[in-house]
């Protein structure tokens, strides 16, 4: 029985690792997009999302079956938990990198739109936030969550100062409105991704320390 639950609880860690992969590719391809405004890759990142959403209905499945037919306890039992609520986060980071291919379809692929904020630094750092999440979730790392809850405070501030630079823009200009509006949504799209790869650092916290930071102010 513990064989069989090892050898299930390793697929499961599998399972969740490839929909983390396609939830990057998918990130990754939304920024590329807002730097290159390549068309191409809008249909790409919404056909895309179409997969993830098969899988991560397939991981629950999977984690469900787990715990009917082992019936975990302790650790293993917070791992299956853990990769449940990581699976739903991962399905809304999919959604969100929709978000910005749908806006960059709707607004910001016009050849005159101004590039009013410059996404890779900040979109780079958000993308190396899922990517330590998922890796902290294969090694079981809280060192590496906490960083991570860190790293959103860096964000959180990005995303203020992009939000008073647009609003800035707009009080100068009323023409850009439309574009502001526009560039302000990406950049709260990917300070939402930012909270869930968040999420998912507490969920591992928990998992391996036991202990419940979520609703701590400096995740700590």
């Amino acid at each position: 029985m513990a064989k069989h639950l090892e050898r299930d609880l390793d697929q499961l860690k599998r399972e969740i690792l490839a929909v983390g992969t396609l939830v990057e590719e998918a990130i990754g391809k939304s920024l590329r997009l807002l730097a290159d405004r390549d068309p191409a890759l809008i249909d790409e990142i919404l056909h895309g999302d179409a997969t993830i959403d098969e899988r991560e209905v397939e991981v629950e499945e999977e984690c469900l079956k787990v715990m009917a037919l082992h019936q975990p306890m302790a650790a293993d039992l917070r791992f299956v938990i853990a990769v449940l609520k990581v699976n739903n986060d991962l399905e809304r980071m999919g959604d969100l990198a929709c978000n910005i291919a749908k806006r960059c379809r709707h607004a910001l692929m016009r050849p005159d739109a101004p590039k009013l904020v410059d996404f890779d630094a900040l979109g780079q750092t958000v993308l190396g936030m899922v990517h330590a999440s998922l890796e902290a979730l294969v090694h079981q790392d809280a060192a590496m969550a906490r960083e991570v809850c860190r790293m959103d405070e860096e964000v959180d501030e990005v995303h203020r100062a992009n939000y008073d630079l647009l609003k800035r823009r707009m009080r100068e200009d009323p023409d850009v409105v439309e574009d502001a509006v526009n560039a302000l949504t990406v950049s709260r799209s990917l300070e939402r991704i930012a909270d869930l790869a968040t999420n998912v650092a507490e969920d591992i916290v928990f998992m391996v320390d036991g202990d419940v930071i979520r609703h701590q102010a400096d995740g700590h």
